[in-house]
């Protein structure tokens, strides 16, 4: 856990007993994610409830941007920062402004210095959520900060911005907003993700297949684990008495043949990863000479 983490973590059980916390969680960028976040605030406007659109980045995407008609918007702030105007999340404003739900794009964004009270736009949210407002917010699986490592060995891009992963652990719910690596790569093609000018460049670099199929993987395990406790946590809170399992078992078979440590390293990482239990079978080859009984060692004996 960071510094940062540490020092909001006195606002757990604020967030616990506050506002519903909604995360849409994507592989990369131009999934849906705030596609899906507006399409859900336009659905609980029809239904009665205030919502306004707190920050939200639309990137030029028509689609998107239509569907923030009819919600009203909080106005940024605007912040002078080393010679160039730039606009912010008004945390203040949104405080005052009291929704009942309130949309934030991009959770792990980091706030222009001195716009505000806080580092981090997920610190502004657990402000939001203390204060009772619903939150329903986006985020890419790379930002999450037990992956952030990882995610910039595989791409060689670095990930900058970084959200702890007990702040996305507390949401009430996450939805995983999943579009296959060649769906991307045509909408990237199309200019439906960055500007033409930077799409040879994704293409090559960040969006190849090899990644996108990587961190699709990150996302739907990081969603799969969640859905994993949540399930254990309410059988047991409504079938106590009963042991429950929902995790897998790993069973690897090994011989005196080399190769084996490499083959139970891999079997503890599998097993490890998915929180599954590890059986490790030794099988002896070659070996049929008969019991020194002298009795059958097969199944009938």
């Amino acid at each position: 856990m960071s510094g940062a983490a540490e020092a909001d973590t006195d606002t757990v059980g604020e967030v616990e007993a506050a506002g519903h916390f909604r995360i849409y969680l994507g592989a990369a960028p131009g999934v849906g994610k705030t596609y899906a976040m507006l399409a859900e605030g336009q659905r609980r406007r029809r239904r009665g409830a205030d919502v306004v659109a707190g920050f939200v980045e639309c990137y030029g995407r028509p689609l998107t941007g239509a569907l923030i008609n009819g919600l009203e918007v909080i106005p940024r702030k605007a912040v002078d920062y080393r010679g160039t105007r730039l606009e912010e999340m008004d945390l203040d404003a949104v405080l005052r402004r009291r929704p009942e739900v309130a949309l934030f794009d991009e959770l792990a964004h980091t706030n222009v210095p001195g716009s505000g009270r806080h580092g981090k736009r997920w610190q502004d949210v657990l402000d939001i959520l203390g204060a009772g407002i619903n939150v329903i917010t986006t985020v890419n699986i790379q930002h999450l900060e037990s992956v952030a490592d990882e995610v910039e060995q595989m791409t060689g891009a670095p990930v900058r911005e970084r959200v702890p992963d007990w702040v996305v652990r507390k949401a009430n719910q996450i939805e995983l907003i999943d579009s296959s690596p060649e769906q991307l790569r045509r909408r990237m093609l199309h200019g439906n993700i960055y500007p033409k000018d930077k799409v040879p460049q994704a293409l090559t670099h960040f969006f190849r297949t090899d990644n996108l199929i990587a961190l699709r993987e990150l996302a739907l395990r990081f969603v799969a684990d969640e859905s994993d406790e949540e399930l254990l946590e309410h059988l047991r809170r409504h079938q106590p008495q009963v042991l429950w399992e929902t995790t897998g078992r790993i069973m690897v078979a090994v011989t005196a043949a080399p190769g084996t440590e490499v083959l139970l390293r891999r079997a503890a990482r599998i097993a490890f990863r998915f929180k599954a239990e590890l059986d490790v079978v030794h099988v002896i080859v070659g070996d049929t000479s008969p019991p020194a009984d002298g009795r059958s060692a097969g199944c009938g004996s």
